[in-house]
């Protein structure tokens, strides 16, 4: 399996609720509501909706998500993607036409850690990850 294949896939029409442990790469083009932890990466497809707190290694958004969201490496949101809330990560990148409202943290890698709080949510989802991602 290559660096980006996807693991696992939440299609556009579907929806979750509970809690989504994974590693590798996961992509949700459907809704999902509730808690996602992973070392990997995490997919929000265009269209897509998120909500609750997500804690994982690499985001890229490109549709909408709603969370407090802990990303150990980066962030990534596309021209696409709407975030809201708390977003703790060492490295962003935002797209002309991206959005992101709330909070933003930004440290060494070391230094981010979920908050314990309830916080509030992000929106994030899109296509594909960026190259090097």
């Amino acid at each position: 399996m290559g660096k980006h294949d996807i693991n696992a896939f939440l299609g556009a029409g579907t929806s979750f609720v509970g809690r989504l442990a994974f590693e590798g790469v996961v992509r949700i083009d459907g809704a999902f509501e509730g808690e996602i932890v992973s070392s990997g990466t995490l997919i929000v497809g265009k269209g897509a909706r998120v909500a609750g707190r997500v804690e994982v290694g690499r985001l890229v958004c490109g549709g909408e998500v709603a969370a407090e969201v802990t990303a150990t490496v980066l962030v990534a949101v596309h021209a696409t993607g709407r975030m809201a809330g708390t977003v703790r990560t060492p490295a962003m990148s935002l797209e002309e036409g991206g959005r992101i409202e709330g909070e933003v943290a930004m440290g060494e890698a070391n230094d981010i850690r979920p908050d314990q709080g309830n916080g509030p949510a992000a929106l994030c989802g899109d296509e594909v990850a960026p190259q090097g991602v």
